[in-house]
């Protein structure tokens, strides 16, 4: 099913549910209560780390919520697949994409290049979202069918090819929620 419509935000499930920051503090809290019950002795150092962490969590959150209130437009056009349902709920976002959520879908139809590429001109937009390790062959054909210049090509992290490399080269949630926060910025101005 190809996502040309916004919406029908509900319709469909969404799995990526640590794509919300707010669901990140729920499940947090869920993670420590359950190790708290494994090792009841330590219970204060995994509720003072706990907090900790849910801080830094509302601080983001908060910087979110400030991003789209000031922000020029509120809509995101996504040139690949769509798995930040939760994320623009929770801040009220537009958006259009080439597939619904973690499609196995790789070709998009000449229809929904030609719908997004008219969407890309009709809300004026700087910037087409693709995921990371996407090829970007679907954005690249929607700017070329848009004519439009000087659209830039900006990533989102769904976090899904999180590996060992990555872990350890000191990557993290936060981290990499600080960073989809950058490209949201250049997204919606």
């Amino acid at each position: 099913h190809e996502e040309n419509q916004s919406h029908d935000h509900h319709m469909h499930e969404d799995e990526h549910i640590w794509l919300s920051l707010k669901n990140a503090q729920l499940i947090s809290a869920l993670i420590a209560e359950n190790i708290i019950k494994l090792d009841p002795a330590n219970e204060e150092i995994y509720k003072n780390n706990l907090n900790a962490y849910l801080e830094k969590l509302k601080a983001l959150d908060k910087k979110y919520e400030e991003t789209v209130k000031n922000a020029k437009i509120n809509t995101l056009l996504f040139g690949d697949r769509f798995p930040f349902r939760y994320l623009v709920d929770d801040y009220g976002l537009e958006y259009f994409a080439a597939f619904e959520g973690c499609s196995a879908e790789s070709e998009a139809s000449f229809e929904t290049i030609a719908f997004l590429a008219n969407k890309l001109k009709e809300l004026k937009l700087s910037g087409i979202i693709i995921l990371d390790g996407s090829t970007g062959n679907i954005a690249k054909a929607v700017v070329g069918a848009s004519s439009m210049e000087d659209v830039e090509t900006l990533i989102l992290d769904s976090m899904q090819t999180m590996d060992k490399d990555r872990i350890n080269s000191g990557e993290n949630y936060i981290g990499i929620m600080e960073q989809n926060l950058e490209t949201l910025k250049k997204a919606l101005n």
